[in-house]
């Protein structure tokens, strides 16, 4: 998903996504421990998708702070 989609969202659906990120990512973890994992590239997408969903709640969170 890109920034300008999850700018959309609401702080609450910004949430759920990213509990939702850490779950995909806890799976991905446990996938590449027990070596049933065959594309490792989608760890680094989950991380780098968590990532942007904290970046937006930090803007708007920001935004919300100066009005």
């Amino acid at each position: 998903m890109k920034a300008s989609d999850l700018r959309e969202l609401t702080l609450d659906e910004l949430a759920e996504k990213e509990q939702d990120l850490k779950r995909t990512l806890f799976k991905l973890r446990f996938q590449r421990a027990t070596a049933e994992l065959g594309n490792t590239a989608e760890l680094k997408k989950t991380r780098r998708e968590i990532a942007r969903v904290k970046t937006v709640v930090t803007e708007k969170t920001a935004r919300e702070e100066r009005r």
